[in-house]
């Protein structure tokens, strides 16, 4: 009776053990395009006259203000008690607009910090990442010039990288993107998509060739569909299967393409998803320390973001502008979210 009491007494000592050693915890991974996010500051640099207060949408500080804490209160509803510990942003202005998002707005408890720099886009849009700096250490961060091998440089969006330490000691590396608009049409535009591509998809083969098992999160408004050739075949990117390959590339949001009925974008009465997140095969693996799976992939589409469409029937984003006229949504794209299971085995973080 006295052994089996010791012996109890040891597993209960060795499962505590256990338990303190490892542990699971959620990390959430965002990306949204707010939608011209623009002070009221005229640029001479930038084609930015219409965001004044003088401007065409007659922007003024009371509507840049109501921007802001429309775009806090999706991250805030997003991440509830945790939230999101890495957030993609497109179409923000400037590193001013990212200042007074993280610190002037009710954002600001949230202590955000940032990656960013000016790209040499005409309208002056930029690709950004806030990040909580006890979730991601950042030990790198670079920017990659979009280039066509015809033409020479685009003036267009560059491609952000960051690499960080996340609380279990592994390395992410991310990438956050804003491929060039369809602007003149889909054909006529692609080669800058497919040039914007080629660059992530250099980058991406660098790494793999140091680490075979890379974590990578490519995540951004591509402008493109998940079947696109920017996506299925410069990136390589690939419908989530049963058998995963670490150093393959797979859309996590390919999903909803092929279901139609919800997605990040609506246009002519079509959903589409033209904002996805893509990872290496080695963040799909739930033998690994950190990873995902089906039912943590979402677009959030909660109420609050949406409006009756009262021309094409159903629902569209709720957006800031309809043409010229202030409509005082959030944007004209709907948020995605990954949630991540990161298993945590040492404290020294």
């Amino acid at each position: 009776m006295k052994r089996n009491y010791y012996l109890t007494a040891l597993l209960l000592v060795a499962f505590s053990l256990f338990a303190q050693e490892k542990k699971v915890d959620s990390y959430k991974i965002m990306f949204y395009n707010t939608e011209n996010l623009f002070d009221c500051e005229n640029d001479p640099h930038t084609n930015d006259d219409d965001f004044t207060p003088q401007g065409s949408y007659r922007w003024n500080y009371s509507r840049y203000s109501q921007k802001l804490e429309n775009i806090a209160k999706v991250v805030t509803s997003i991440g509830g008690w945790e939230p999101p510990a890495l957030i993609g942003l497109c179409e923000i202005e400037n590193r001013g607009v990212l200042n007074d998002l993280t610190k002037k707005s009710s954002l600001k408890v949230m202590r955000y910090e940032i990656v960013h720099r000016e790209s040499p886009d005409p309208r002056g849009i930029d690709v950004a990442l806030l990040y909580k700096p006890d979730k991601f250490r950042v030990i790198s961060e670079k920017f990659y010039q979009v280039k066509n091998p015809q033409t020479g440089s685009i003036r267009t969006r560059e491609v952000l990288y960051a690499a960080g330490i996340i609380p279990n000691g592994d390395t992410l590396h991310v990438f956050v993107c804003h491929f060039p608009s369809r602007l003149g049409g889909e054909m006529e535009s692609e080669d800058k998509r497919l040039a914007a591509a080629a660059v992530v998809r250099e980058r991406v083969d660098s790494l793999f060739s140091v680490t075979a098992d890379a974590n990578i999160i490519i995540m951004g408004d591509f402008n493109d569909y998940p079947t696109n050739k920017s996506i299925s075949e410069v990136i390589g990117a690939k419908p989530l299967t049963q058998n995963v390959s670490a150093t393959d590339m797979y859309n996590l949001f390919y999903k909803y393409h092929n279901d139609g009925k919800i997605g990040t974008h609506k246009f002519g009465g079509e959903w589409g998803v033209l904002d996805q997140m893509i990872v290496s095969g080695n963040l799909l693996n739930k033998e690994k320390n950190i990873y995902t799976y089906q039912e943590n992939i979402k677009i959030y589409d909660a109420d609050f973001l949406l409006e009756d469409d009262r021309k094409f029937l159903g629902k569209k984003p709720f957006r800031t502008y309809i043409g010229f006229k202030f409509n005082g949504g959030f944007a004209d794209h709907l948020p995605i979210i990954v949630t991540f299971d990161m298993v945590i085995k040492k404290r020294d973080y």
